[in-house]
């Protein structure tokens, strides 16, 4: 079995308030973005994984998938899996792809197992994993809070726009993007602001870690501004960084970004 294990982008980014355990409060709004990964699961011998496509950084021994195989294994008796993973989503981007993969793969283990487990349980599982890897079970538009894992629906539908996603070919360091933030809380809800229509979005909605990952990455705040110059109604850094994302009205080719970075259309 296999599944589409899809990205996330943040419209807006908040950070209120450093948490007495050393954690950030933030409020922010995930969407869905079509971009994918693949994950497989098939029976084996014994349990591994094995990665292609982007190369993933660090011991494949502590990858996400693992960990969510391992959480359902302690309360279900799972025969060994390989589990397969055709890496697509950039790493380091603020894309959540290592969330969605972990994700994916316990909803996948559900229905191949019959576990029977909820939305609300295969949420409690993941949710150790990362603060937005539980957004990836019902992978719909949400706003969050609290350290980003505690979701309130949103309607909201950019099915009528272009999405475009640039990747430049650097990544950012989560820790780094914290350091020189500044906690506090916004005057206006990214929760209210998103219903406004997209086109005024520019003056009211903000990704809080742009000024230090700017101020480090010029790079990437030069895609932002390419990206407007373009003709996006809106574009904004994604989480931590280091991928910015451009709202159009219409379909564009931007042969200029493809030059120095990874450009992914119809998001």
């Amino acid at each position: 079995m296999l599944a589409f294990a899809n990205a996330k982008i943040n419209l807006g980014l908040q950070v209120t308030e450093k948490r007495a355990d050393g954690y950030h409060n933030l409020e922010t709004v995930f969407y869905p973005l079509k971009i994918n990964d693949v994950v497989e699961i098939t029976d084996a011998p014994v349990t591994s994984f094995v990665s292609s496509g982007i190369s993933i950084p660090g011991d494949a021994a502590d990858n996400l998938c693992l960990k969510a195989y391992n959480a359902l294994k302690r309360d279900f008796d799972i025969p060994p899996q390989q589990i397969t993973l055709l890496k697509n989503i950039p790493i380091g981007a603020g894309l959540g792809g290592g969330s969605s993969d972990a994700a994916f793969l316990v909803k996948l283990l559900n229905d191949k197992f019959s576990l029977g487990l909820s939305t609300l349980e295969m949420e409690d599982y993941v949710r150790p994993l990362g603060a937005d890897c539980a957004f990836f079970i019902r992978n719909k538009p949400v706003y969050a809070e609290g350290k980003g894992d505690e979701f309130s629906p949103v309607e909201l539908n950019l099915s009528a726009y272009e999405i475009v996603l640039v990747q430049p070919h650097v990544q950012v360091s989560t820790a780094d993007a914290y350091r020189g933030i500044i906690p506090s809380v916004p005057s206006s809800s990214v929760k209210d602001l998103i219903h406004l229509p997209p086109n005024d979005w520019k003056s009211h909605i903000f990704n809080d870690f742009e000024t230090t990952v700017f101020e480090k990455y010029p790079q990437i705040e030069k895609v932002k501004m390419d990206l407007y110059h373009s003709g996006a109604i809106f574009a904004l850094m994604s989480g931590s960084g280091s991928s910015v994302f451009g709202i159009f009205a219409g379909k564009v080719k931007l042969a200029a970004l493809e030059r120095e970075n990874k450009v992914f259309y119809g998001c």
